[in-house]
């Protein structure tokens, strides 16, 4: 138990690092400078860049295809209380059975979810045009990862299995396409800055 402890705790200071070391990349890559003149508010349109402009509704990918996109918050939802449960594990004993109930059921929907999205690239014609074995491989860890957390909220055999897979999923997150958690950021800055300067988000009261 305590070498598994270990090395999910290794695996997840060098996906830190590894995060780390991505934003500082990221940080340094020169911008091409916006020639176009100021007409709005470029912090009012960052803010509705992850505010409103995140909602399903304001998107056109998401307002149309409203399932795949509630599949995606259940398996994102999933992914973080996995990680949550792998970090507080050593306190376990202090929580009511009643959580562990809804833990696993919250993980066990979230894992449905995310084989779903797993099969999904590989059965759908655009998506498996789009999928690289990255995104494959990156749907099927997590996926696991979901999966073994949730039995070992129920089962303590679980819980080394669940260490060493996070471990390995940890390590993954700056080296795969996981690390998308951190160019999240940086997409939705640039969105807002670049959309906000125009007065094109948030969307002008003439336009409305």
């Amino acid at each position: 138990m305590l070498i598994s402890q270990l090395l999910a705790l290794a695996g997840l200071v060098a996906g830190l690092f590894g995060i780390y070391l991505r934003y500082t990349e990221t940080k340094h890559r020169v911008l091409p400078t916006d020639q176009s003149l100021i007409k709005g508010n470029i912090s009012h349109g960052i803010t509705y860049a992850f505010t409103k402009g995140m909602m399903p509704w304001a998107k056109e990918s998401t307002r149309i295809h409203m399932l795949a996109y509630l599949r995606g918050i259940g398996f994102h939802v999933g992914i973080f209380t996995a990680i949550g449960i792998v970090i507080i594990n050593p306190f376990w004993e202090y929580l009511p059975p009643i959580i562990f109930l809804i833990l696993f059921w919250i993980l066990g929907i979230a894992a449905v979810l995310g084989a779903a999205g797993g099969i999904m690239r590989i059965v759908e014609h655009n998506l498996r045009g789009l999928s690289l074995p990255d995104d494959h491989f990156a749907v099927w860890l997590t996926t696991l990862f979901i999966t073994v957390a949730g039995l070992a909220v129920i089962n303590d055999s679980f819980v080394i299995p669940m260490y060493i897979v996070s471990a390995i999923t940890f390590i993954y997150i700056p080296l795969g396409k996981i690390r998308h958690c951190l160019y999240f950021f940086f997409a939705r800055i640039f969105f807002g800055k670049f959309f906000g300067r125009r007065a094109i988000f948030p969307h002008p009261q003439a336009v409305k």
